[in-house]
């Protein structure tokens, strides 16, 4: 089953012990996947070892965005705890390691296209 790191990027951010997470298909087209699959439950069970609260999702479909709004991050997030599990950016890249899968379409991995000269 692919991971979401095939379909996705996703950008982070953290104020205190909350932690935003918002997630980018490569391609418009699988959104909707996304969409159905990278649910609030499933980012919720993925990051249990790191999250004590509710995550909340937001979609963005005009800007081709899911945006979880992650509650409680164990050890205070950011401004208390020692580890750096529980930053935003460590959550994010644990994120793109879930499963996906329903429907998927393989894309060409990134760095396989044809790239312009730059001369």
């Amino acid at each position: 089953m692919p991971l979401l790191h095939e379909l996705a990027h996703c950008r982070a951010g953290d104020k205190g012990n909350v932690a935003t997470l918002s997630v980018f298909p490569y391609d418009e087209a699988q959104f909707s996947l996304l969409a159905r699959e990278v649910t609030a439950e499933r980012v919720r069970a993925h990051l249990a070892e790191y999250i004590d609260g509710e995550v909340v999702r937001h979609e963005l479909p005009g800007l081709g965005a899911l945006h979880f709004v992650c509650h409680q991050i164990v050890d205070g997030g950011v401004t208390t705890s020692l580890a750096l599990d529980t930053h935003g950016k460590s959550l994010s890249s644990r994120l793109l390691s879930m499963e996906v899968g329903v429907g998927f379409t393989a894309l060409t991995p990134i760095g396989d296209e044809p790239r312009a000269s730059t001369r």
